[in-house]
């Protein structure tokens, strides 16, 4: 849509921008006008065009916002995974040892009771000796009580 403005007064409501490409179109708007020449372009084309030029740049870097988070968060999500499998590489690596190391201590612990039980085997195996003994002295001094009762009386 096209209008042309000649010797009207401009009745938009709506403040432009105030950049270097307002600023040259009122010129040339204003020069044109000055001299008597229509315009082809209208005012609210421009303004049209700027602001949809200006909603599309918007839009882009909205889009490129988001695309940036995204990539943000596949890092973070990719970040915390290798972390992940470094800490379970870590902690499976740990609890290897820890086996290792307690079954060190089962085998030390092993041989220490293997020790323990021969010495008790062997000090179990002297005690009933000298019980055998103990037992064999105890008979021995009953006979000799016997023998001594026995030649007590004949002597009375």
């Amino acid at each position: 849509m096209d209008f042309f403005f000649e010797d009207l007064p401009s009745t938009s409501q709506s403040t432009p921008k105030k950049g270097p490409e307002d600023s040259r179109m009122r010129e040339d708007t204003d020069h044109d006008s000055l001299r008597g020449k229509s315009s082809s372009v209208s005012t609210t084309d421009i303004q049209e065009q700027h602001s949809s030029s200006g909603i599309d740049d918007i839009s882009r870097r909205a889009q490129e916002l988001v695309e940036k988070i995204n990539h943000n968060r596949t890092s973070d999500q990719n970040m915390i995974d290798s972390f992940q499998e470094t800490l379970i590489e870590k902690v499976t690596e740990m609890c290897q040892q820890m086996k290792e190391h307690m079954y060190t201590v089962y085998e030390e612990n092993s041989d220490n009771m293997q020790v323990k039980l021969q010495e008790l085997s062997e000090v179990l195996e002297s005690c009933t000796k000298l019980s055998h003994e103990l037992l064999e002295a105890s008979r021995a001094l009953a006979s000799l009580r016997e023998g001594l009762a026995i030649s007590q009386e004949i002597e009375l």
